[in-house]
């Protein structure tokens, strides 16, 4: 018999939601309003639908193991060299991707409370330490952070905007962290959902990269796209790191359907642009409708929002459920809920004043 290692034994794997299809069933409920995964509510672009049809009949061939096209696509758009470039799937892929390729045993990695799942879930599965550092408030604490970086630590993980808070890090704080820690450690920004962000102050990782930082920095096709079925991402860092990676990298790794649909979504800028539109309106609606209900909120940069139920984040998902909406419940009184179209945010309002006046009786 074949036993796994202990710290692979107490790893909690990620438990996605049940299929829409199949809670509809159980509950005896149609047109379920799925706001739980930070999807694009829009869907995917046009062009990358069009785009998927007119590849399906390839599908027999290995997919192109360099990503060629994308990764020269990527290059231009970006302005960062291919070599510079890598492809994932999925961003989550390439977290495992970079602990497996640069950890050695007894090393830790660092972050911080409250912060994308992955992070620790990547370091337990080759039994490395953990340090995750206290938040301010919703925030990064990253002079907090700082403190826990030795001589030890292989990486720190940034995920800017922060899943699930919806914060950022600022520019200065950001320079005032790299300036903190040694250049030996590699700073992984993780910036699914940058292209959301509307604040000024928000640092582009890439031009740290140009600055020749030990940073790599992850996006992905998932979210503002709408290719999270997909599953492929991207990451650039410093040529000799994407080498490295690449040598740990699975063959084959992202499908060629994968590929021509970002390919052609990345050319869909109208898409991102009316994507970005329906975020900020829904955003806006959101925040005066969750006021009005009583509902603390922190402020986001992407596209969910982080929400303090006052009560207990499960009975509300719960109750949520049964009147067709789906929420993320994270904690014992938070709630994480994705900002949808205009009629999907209006269920969500609706289902809301419903189950929160029976809650309260």
């Amino acid at each position: 018999m074949t036993i796994a290692p202990e710290h692979i034994r107490r790893l909690t794997p990620y438990v996605p939601g049940k299929p829409v299809e199949e809670l509809e069933r159980e509950l005896g409920l149609g047109d379920t309003v799925k706001l739980a995964s930070n999807e694009n509510p829009l869907g995917p672009s046009p062009l990358a639908v069009k785009s998927l049809s007119e590849h399906l009949t390839a599908i027999h061939r290995y997919p192109d193991g360099s990503g060629f096209y994308l990764k020269e696509a990527l290059s231009e758009n970006l302005g960062v060299p291919a070599a510079q470039l890598i492809l994932g799937n999925g961003s989550n892929e390439l977290l495992n991707l970079i602990v497996r390729t640069f950890y050695h045993p007894g090393m830790n990695a660092v972050s911080s409370e409250r912060t994308f799942v992955v992070y620790p879930m990547a370091m337990q599965a080759v039994d490395g330490e953990y340090r995750s550092a206290p938040m301010k408030g919703e925030h990064y604490d990253l002079d907090a952070m700082a403190g826990l970086v030795d001589a030890r630590t292989v990486c720190v993980f940034i995920a800017n905007p922060n899943n699930p808070t919806g914060t950022i890090v600022r520019r200065d704080e950001l320079a005032r962290f790299f300036d903190r820690i040694p250049e030996s450690v590699l700073v992984v920004l993780d910036e699914a959902y940058f292209e959301y962000v509307d604040d000024p102050h928000y640092p582009d990782g890439l031009s740290y990269l140009g600055e020749g930082r030990n940073v790599m920095v992850l996006r992905t096709f998932s979210k503002i796209y709408g290719l999270a079925g997909l599953r492929i991402g991207y990451g650039m860092a410093r040529a000799e790191l994407i080498d490295s990676l690449n040598r740990v990298r699975e063959p084959f790794n992202t499908g060629s359907l994968s590929q021509a649909g970002a390919l052609a979504a990345l050319a869909d800028t109208s898409h991102v642009e009316r994507s970005r539109r329906v975020n900020r309106e829904g955003k806006a609606y959101l925040y005066e409708e969750l006021s009005r209900l009583g509902l603390s909120y922190t402020p986001t940069e992407a596209n969910f929002i982080w929400v303090d139920t006052k009560r207990s984040a499960r009975d509300l998902y719960d109750a949520l459920l049964r009147e067709g909406v789906i929420v993320r419940p994270m904690g014992e009184r938070h709630v994480r809920i994705t900002i949808g179209t205009d009629g999907e945010n209006r269920r969500l309002v609706g289902g809301l004043k419903k189950v929160l006046d029976r809650l309260d009786r």
